[in-house]
């Protein structure tokens, strides 16, 4: 037996080295990338990262790619979820249906979809507004297959119809219901279907790009043709972000767990 465990924390450790090697070394050479100099005699400087702060154009698509990234996260979980449980409680023929239309995006081409989208963002930046957190709506779209698979597994590990039905029982309406019983019993499926639309969005460029919005991976493009350093800092930062959105994911799963067994005892 303690051979076994033995062998078990070997291969656990070997799993770990090799893939945070995968991980770390390409991002350690990017971050020595963007510290080296002019020339190979230049002494190494943080000149590239303190540009990101500095370069208006740059902050602009960061500050925007964030509310954007945040808009889709809300507006998501605020169309997906409720929609969900009620086909899951009242119209479970229709769940087929439902998943169908979630996963159709997968289908269709990233250049298809703009340019079908495109002459509808025409008539929004003449008639609405031209305001890049338009682009919202667009990456809704991008990002339900994604979410829909992560809100759907969160769905099927709790017994929502026990649940739902004894909060209405005693009295609680569909708002309550969903703000005080649903959420509270999948915060781990609602924090990854948030962090798969953050990463879709923080991480997108065609649709931006064509429909001629700067979000941060176009900017980054422009800004790789002025300076490579900075858009490699600024490609290191944002992997850093996600790596850090991991983390809390990971931190808040593990602390639902340690805290269900005592809510139950």
């Amino acid at each position: 037996m303690k051979s076994r465990r033995r062998n078990l924390l070997i291969f656990r450790i070997v799993v770990f080295v090799v893939l945070g090697a995968f991980f770390l070394v390409p991002i350690g050479s990017m971050f020595e990338f963007s510290t080296r100099g002019n020339n190979s005699d230049s002494p190494r400087t943080l000149e590239a990262w303190t540009n990101i702060a500095t370069t208006p154009g740059l902050t602009d698509a960061i500050v925007a790619s964030l509310e954007l990234a945040a808009i889709t996260s809300v507006l998501m979980l605020a169309l997906l979820l409720p929609t969900m449980v009620w086909v899951r409680l009242r119209l479970p023929q229709m769940s087929r249906i439902v998943e169908f239309i979630c996963l159709m995006p997968l289908t269709v081409p990233a250049i298809a979809l703009v340019l079908g989208l495109r002459p509808i963002y025409v008539w929004i930046s003449l008639n609405v507004t031209d305001s890049i957190l338009a682009l919202a709506f667009a990456y809704l779209i991008l990002v339900l297959p994604y979410s829909y698979r992560a809100l759907d597994a969160g769905l099927a590990a709790i017994d929502l119809k026990t649940l739902t039905e004894a909060a209405r029982s005693l009295g609680a309406g569909w708002g309550t219901v969903m703000l005080r019983v649903v959420l509270p019993n999948m915060p781990t499926a609602i924090l990854n279907a948030s962090l798969l639309s953050v990463s879709l969005v923080l991480g997108e460029y065609t649709v931006a790009n064509i429909l001629n919005y700067e979000n941060l991976q176009v900017a980054v493009a422009y800004e790789s043709l002025v300076s490579a350093g900075t858009s490699v800092a600024v490609a290191v930062a944002a992997l850093i972000f996600a790596f850090v959105l991991l983390m809390i994911l990971s931190f808040v799963g593990r602390l639902q767990l340690r805290v269900s067994p005592g809510q139950k005892a």
